[in-house]
């Protein structure tokens, strides 16, 4: 008891709280679900132009994860508590939380902006395979008004992101640019590489899965919308002078 107390007592606040609160959303989506209630649908992200959409969820969609498996929560959970100690007393908590919240939400809006983007080509691949169709016949058929306004409905509020990653993916990319040099050891890799590095081979990946459709069930877009979030961030904050300018790539 006495070193698990001293291991929460060595995690900072806000960090300690963001994993306590992300753990108990995610038991709560469990024993909620046996319950008949559906937390996905009432506080995940959902398609602006959903009927099951409210504002609120540009907020609380960060704090929901799988519920069925722990492999979600886990991962994220396990990079939030391995790089925002560091930053986190290095920002100070207002200051941490702030930018853990506006890069959830810039991952938010970035999903929602490739939604607005995607999705009519998305219902009209999944229609056409659906029915035996041609892609060109699924397009004429909504043009003409013959695609139910139900099943376009259904398809749209299906579309559900939930996560941290946003949010921490914004710390990767802060730890990047606040300790670049720092050497890391990220498996299956044998060697050590610097932080920024790590943070610019991170952003590749999931701009490369986000553009070819690889692993689609992930928000690769979204995870992108976090660093990009942070990146401004950061870089204002060195720009004023909030934070050291000593510190980043340059």
């Amino acid at each position: 008891m006495n070193n698990r107390g001293s291991f929460l007592s060595s995690i900072p606040p806000v960090t300690l709280n963001l994993l306590i609160i992300n753990f108990i959303m995610w038991l709560a989506t469990i024993a909620l679900d046996k319950m008949g209630v559906d937390l996905f649908k009432y506080l995940g992200l959902h398609f602006w132009q959903a009927s099951d959409f409210n504002p609120a969820q540009l907020f609380t969609y960060m704090f929901l994860h799988d519920a069925s498996s722990i492999t979600h929560l886990f991962f994220n959970m396990f990079s939030l508590w391995m790089f925002g100690v560091t930053l986190e007393r290095v920002l100070g908590a207002k200051r941490y939380l702030f930018y853990y919240v506006t890069c959830g939400l810039g991952a938010a809006l970035i999903q929602e902006l490739t939604w607005q983007f995607t999705w009519q080509n998305t219902l009209v691949t999944a229609l056409a395979e659906g029915n035996a169709l041609t892609p060109d016949q699924v397009k004429a058929a909504m043009l003409n008004g013959q695609i139910p306004s139900e099943l376009i409905d259904r398809f749209v509020n299906s579309m559900v992101t939930v996560g941290a990653s946003g949010a921490v993916f914004g710390i990767l990319l802060a730890f990047g640019m606040l300790f670049p040099n720092m050497q890391m050891y990220i498996i299956p890799i044998p060697v050590p590489i610097k932080a920024k590095w790590m943070v610019i081979g991170y952003g590749a990946i999931e701009l490369f899965f986000g553009l070819h459709g690889v692993m689609s069930g992930v928000a690769h877009f979204a995870h992108l919308g976090g660093m990009i979030a942070g990146f401004f961030v950061i870089l204002y904050w060195k720009y004023t002078g909030t934070i050291g300018k000593g510190n980043g790539f340059y």
